[in-house]
């Protein structure tokens, strides 16, 4: 680990806070507070991302060193680490909440590996920081374990997020009120290091604005260009234009991967939204089992259902809206803007028409092949068809002469799936007639390519959640395994790849979740 070299760009380009240390504050003219992990008892490596430790220049052996759980449980740091918590606000459901900021993550510092890129290593739930509010910082064991496994099963399933590197247990026990009910209960506590090229969110350019501070937004996008869109120059008139416009695309890209997958975020908040188009704040999240659009995870929105999974794009284009409304404070002419909303606009239709042609194996885009889409998807959510299974069963299907046993599989209900099952083979008429000119060995490629076999289910994440509590965490790295290869057969391991069981329709943790953490 001593080979780790850090450039802390953040800190060393933006303004900080002159007062270092906890305590709750309100933090202004200020893009960082200085603040250290606070130790816990008994660090312990549970889980690393073989990968990222490659990524990053480090080995398992660094991940057996017992240094290694002491920097990412907290206790210690490595030459160069200069950590802090960042300051940025935000909209939550829908209403501006005012300064946030990183209430329970402390970034450690900037390192630049062998090939030259940068990785903000951060540490969740490593204690307070003067965005803590009223919490302690700290996270319980449940919810590292689903950050964990969902950074590392997005990356490998080809969706823009964030990573993780390691999973530490605390040897400390935190108190969370799981169901928002009045019955706190001490959990086991853990911290998660995650990983990413920046972890700037529309909320870092909301805040100035909201206080008045041109100054302020003026740097931190002008840092946000030069050193995470280099590409851009960041002397040019249309910068900021050229800038904002990427941001609206590479949005539009990563809700295309979640709908693609069947990904429902749960807590779509401004201060949860990457500038550089990554999956961000792994919290209340869930996967699509029966497929419904209005199906939302998180138990705090289980009213308004404002974070649904098919209201997952225009959410982004709203928030979009709020980072456009925050930067319209440098300039008076708002066109630009305008045009970096149409470019998501344009990104989305995109990303449709590419999901369309993927997932049912097409060739190339035709006109018609998103309505094609868009009427399976109406008769799979009356038919409580599960969304992957079916996509990834209908590979196996003719569909010039369909039997339909591969699809059987994936319904909840046998009377459903009866009764549904005329218009299905009606569909299959129009969806043979628009592949009949494609090869059919370039079809099933192409779906196999687009449709995992496996994906991050609630119940399995709450499976091996169970185990871990119970003290056996193996189940951890047998799981995130499995999701190394989500596109592939994987023989012996088909019961990863099954609906969700009955007994986890309406369970906690399998079915919803709340942002207790």
């Amino acid at each position: 680990m001593s080979d780790l070299k850090f450039d802390n760009r953040f800190l060393r380009d933006l303004p900080g806070d002159p007062r270092e240390g906890g305590g709750v504050r309100q933090v202004h003219g200020a893009a960082w507070s200085r603040v250290d992990p606070a130790p816990v008892r008994a660090p312990r490596v549970l889980a690393v991302s073989r990968e990222m430790l490659s990524t990053l220049g480090l080995d398992e052996r660094d991940a057996a060193d017992p240094a290694f759980a002491e920097v990412f449980g907290g206790n210690a740091l490595l030459p160069g680490m200069q950590p802090y918590a960042s300051n940025y606000g935000g909209h939550q459901f829908g209403h501006w909440a005012g300064q946030l900021g990183d209430g329970r993550a402390i970034t450690l510092g900037e390192t630049v590996n062998a090939a030259g890129e940068r990785w903000e290593l951060q540490l969740k739930g490593a204690g307070p920081t003067p965005y803590s509010r009223t919490a302690d910082g700290r996270a319980v064991l449940r919810s590292s374990i689903r950050e964990f496994l969902c950074s590392e099963a997005m990356h490998h399933l080809g969706v823009p997020t964030t990573r993780a590197l390691s999973l530490v247990a605390t040897g400390e026990d935190v108190v969370r009120d799981m169901f928002y009910d009045g019955h706190a209960a001490p959990e086991p506590g853990a911290v998660v290091c995650r990983v990413a090229p920046s972890f700037m969110r529309f909320g870092h350019f909301e805040l100035p604005p909201s206080r008045g501070d041109a100054p302020l937004l003026r740097a931190l996008v002008d840092f946000c260009i030069r050193r995470d869109f280099p590409h851009i120059d960041a002397d040019s008139p249309n910068a900021v234009s050229n800038w904002f416009g990427e941001i609206c695309e590479r949005t539009a890209v990563m809700v295309g991967h979640w709908m693609r997958v069947g990904f429902v975020h749960g807590v779509m908040n401004t201060d949860n939204m990457s500038v550089l188009g990554l999956t961000i704040d792994y919290g209340p999240y869930g996967w699509i089992d029966d497929y419904d659009p209005d199906w939302t995870p998180n138990t705090t929105d289980a009213q308004r259902r404002r974070y649904r999974f098919g209201q997952q794009p225009a959410v982004a284009y709203w928030n979009l809206g709020r980072l456009a409304s925050a930067l319209a404070a440098l300039d008076p002419d708002v066109a630009p803007l305008q045009a970096g909303l149409a470019r998501f606009v344009e990104a989305y239709e995109q990303a449709e028409r590419d999901n369309a042609v993927r997932k049912l194996g097409l060739g190339r885009f035709r006109e018609g092949d998103v309505e094609l889409m868009e009427a399976l998807l109406a008769w799979m959510r009356g038919a409580e068809v599960d969304m992957t299974l079916f996509f990834r069963g209908l590979i196996d299907v003719d569909p010039a002469a369909p039997d339909l046993a591969p699809l059987h599989d994936a319904f909840y209900d046998e009377a459903k799936r009866e009764a549904g099952e005329p218009a299905l083979r009606e569909w299959l008429g129009r969806y043979a007639a628009r592949v009949a000119d494609v090869d059919p060995a370039r079809r099933r490629g192409q779906m196999r390519e687009a449709n995992p076999r496996y994906v991050l289910r609630n119940y399995l994440a709450q499976q091996v959640i169970d185990r871990a509590t119970a003290g056996d965490a193996s189940g951890i790295e047998e799981l995130l395994d499995v999701m190394r290869r989500p596109y592939d057969d994987q023989p012996g391991r088909e019961a990863y790849a099954q609906r969700r069981p009955d007994w986890a329709r309406h369970m906690a943790g399998c079915s919803m979740l709340s942002c207790s953490s």
